[in-house]
């Protein structure tokens, strides 16, 4: 009997031991995510840029092929790389949708980027997702976007793709660092889905300057080759 009550108290000694051991540590991990979360929700708090440009004809090929309703992008003239986004980012990891709700963005911000972002619902949720963690009013975040695309050269042989093309990404690459003086491959990167490229991806300091991102390329393009369809009517 004695045995027993000792085994028994034994165990429940343990067992809030262990109680005590796991509620710190859920107290600690709460602690971390709490200043985790308090920086991404800080606008305006971030490392870098990554300005991502989009093959749009990949794009309008892959949307075909799923079966969705024809968009500005895809059936209007004929676009080679588009920008789908400047986006603020860590040295690891990054920000999104920093401000909810987002605040409205003017309809008339949105007429004056289609030429350089062809689709009304890609700028509403770039701005929702990504500039209002930018720091910057919707007038100076999409002007922003507007210099930065403007500091980019295209190279000559992606201007007028007329048929379909393989390539390599690291092709692709210093294509874009020889047109783009003072760009190195750790500031570069391409990425792609099973068989297309899908966009090239450059990183820029808040001023717009050429930065490497190491983590930017980890996430780039593994594939030896890929394909680049032809713009439309070429």
């Amino acid at each position: 009997m004695f045995h027993s009550r000792l085994h028994s108290f034994s165990r429940l000694v343990i067992s809030l031991a262990l109680s005590l051991i796991l509620a710190a540590s859920l107290a600690s991990f709460a602690g971390e995510a709490k200043a985790q979360d308090k920086r991404q929700n800080a606008p305006g708090e971030f490392d870098f840029y990554v300005l991502s440009l989009s093959w749009s004809p990949s794009f309008c090929e892959e949307a075909a092929e799923r079966g969705g309703r024809s968009q500005l992008q895809c059936s209007g003239r004929p676009y080679a790389f588009v920008v789908h986004g400047l986006w603020p980012q860590y040295e690891n990891g990054f920000p999104e949708y920093c401000q909810r709700p987002a605040p409205r963005l003017n309809r008339s911000i949105v007429s004056s980027m289609l030429d350089l972002m062809p689709a009304p619902g890609l700028i509403f949720n770039e701005w929702d997702k990504h500039g209002t963690c930018s720091g910057l009013a919707d007038r100076s975040y999409f002007e922003t976007i507007r210099k930065a695309r403007a500091a980019i050269k295209i190279p000559a042989e992606y201007l007028d793709l007329s048929q379909s093309r393989t390539v390599a990404p690291a092709e692709v690459e210093e294509a874009f660092i020889k047109a783009n003086p003072g760009l190195s491959n750790a500031a570069v990167s391409v990425t792609c889905n099973r068989t297309r490229l899908s966009e090239v991806r450059i990183c820029l300091s808040k001023d717009l300057q050429f930065r490497a991102c190491e983590e930017t390329d980890r996430r780039a393009c593994r594939r030896d080759q890929v394909t680049m369809p032809p713009i439309r009517g070429g």
